[in-house]
């Protein structure tokens, strides 16, 4: 995948998260697609972790890890910036 399908990806799954998880959260559009691109990363480790194994292109179940991992993602950068 190229840079632009990354941030296309990333917006595509900090849109869901922060669908899932609202609230008020500093930073906008540029914040959202951070946050999705992290999830994205951070869903793949955990996956990779627990032998889900690796993924090679885009399908749901991918989509849906990096959805899981930007929402722990989200709820991290939350309860941090609450204290």
């Amino acid at each position: 995948m190229g840079i632009l399908s990354w941030i296309v990806l990333g917006l595509i799954v900090g849109v869901l998260a922060k669908w899932i998880m609202p609230g008020k959260d500093p930073g906008g559009l540029i914040v959202t697609i951070l946050i999705g691109i992290g999830g994205a990363f951070v869903g793949g480790f955990i996956s990779s972790v627990i032998g889900f194994g690796s993924f090679r292109g885009f399908d749901l179940r991918s989509l849906l890890i990096a959805v899981g991992g930007a929402v722990l993602l989200l709820a991290g950068y939350r309860s941090l910036k609450k204290k």
